[in-house]
Parts: C-alpha cells; sequence; structure tokens
C-alpha cells in the first residue's frame, strides 16, 4: 500500500511537470519516518539546468533540509527508471531504495544503459523495486511525446 500510495504523489508531481511542458517524471523521497520529505517534478527547462531532474531535485532539497549529502534509511519514488546521473547521485547520499515506475531502455541507469549500481565503483546500492506504477508512467511519458510529435506535424 505504501509503495502505491508515494507512487501516487510522484505521478502528481510527473502530471504537474507535463503541466508546465517539461518530459513528465515526478518524485518523492520519503524519511525513515515514512514523512515525505520532498517531492518534485522534472524542471530542466523552466531552470535551463540539464541536471534539475525530479531525482535530483529531491535529493538536494533533502540533503539541505537534513544538513547533510548522505540520507540513509530514506526511500525514492520515481515514476520513472533514472538515468545514470541520477543513479550515481542516489548512490553518493546512500539512499536505501529506489521504487521506480517505467523502466527507460532509452536512457536509463539502473536496469539499463550504465547500470550504475552493478559497477564496482558504485559506493553505495540501494535495494531496487520496478514496475510499481508503471502502466501509468508509461501512459504519461506515451501521451506527452504523441502530443508533441502532434504539434509538430
Amino acid at each position: 500500500m505504501t509503495f502505491a500510495t508515494h507512487m501516487e504523489t510522484a505521478l502528481d508531481e510527473a502530471r504537474a511537470a507535463a503541466a508546465r511542458g517539461e518530459v513528465p517524471v515526478g518524485a518523492v523521497l520519503v524519511a525513515p519516518s515514512g514523512a515525505v520529505v520532498a517531492r518534485a517534478g522534472n524542471r530542466t527547462r523552466e531552470l535551463s539546468d540539464p541536471s534539475a531532474h525530479a531525482e535530483m531535485l529531491v535529493i538536494r532539497a533533502a540533503c539541505a533540509a537534513a544538513g547533510s549529502e548522505r540520507l540513509p534509511g530514506h526511500v525514492l519514488y520515481v515514476t520513472l527508471e533514472p538515468c545514470a546521473m541520477c543513479a550515481a547521485a542516489i548512490a553518493a547520499a546512500r539512499i536505501a531504495r529506489v521504487v521506480y515506475g517505467a523502466t527507460d531502455p532509452k536512457s536509463g541507469g539502473v536496469a539499463h544503459g550504465a547500470r550504475v549500481f552493478t559497477h564496482p565503483q558504485a559506493h553505495h546500492v540501494p535495494e531496487v523495486i520496478d514496475g510499481i506504477g508503471a502502466q501509468a508512467a508509461e501512459a504519461l511519458l506515451r501521451d506527452f511525446f504523441a502530443a508533441r510529435r502532434g504539434a509538430a506535424d
């Protein structure tokens, strides 16, 4: 139940990102107590920052709030498989668990592509749970990009 609840919050953030014209990816970071400490959607265009992925934004906010570069015991919920950049930040922050929805064969960095957590250079390997809310996340992405392609015609 907790997985679905927090993923629904991440999906809300993804919907809000899409409404802003951003790629619809949302993330929620949950403390060991179960409290949501940060939530965000992609803001790369809005902030003119290629690193402003939803995962990066929640990690930055949570680290600032905690006064630490480490977030042990925290759980990250994200609607799309994290890219290599985000996976490296997840490992550096020592996040305990990553729960994601849709897989990303093109740009993913967990189960696809760089597979950051399998490298000996990964100083921390979180538990990974995939497929939670995958259908909803995939539909958001599919609809977003279909609308973009339709607008280009």
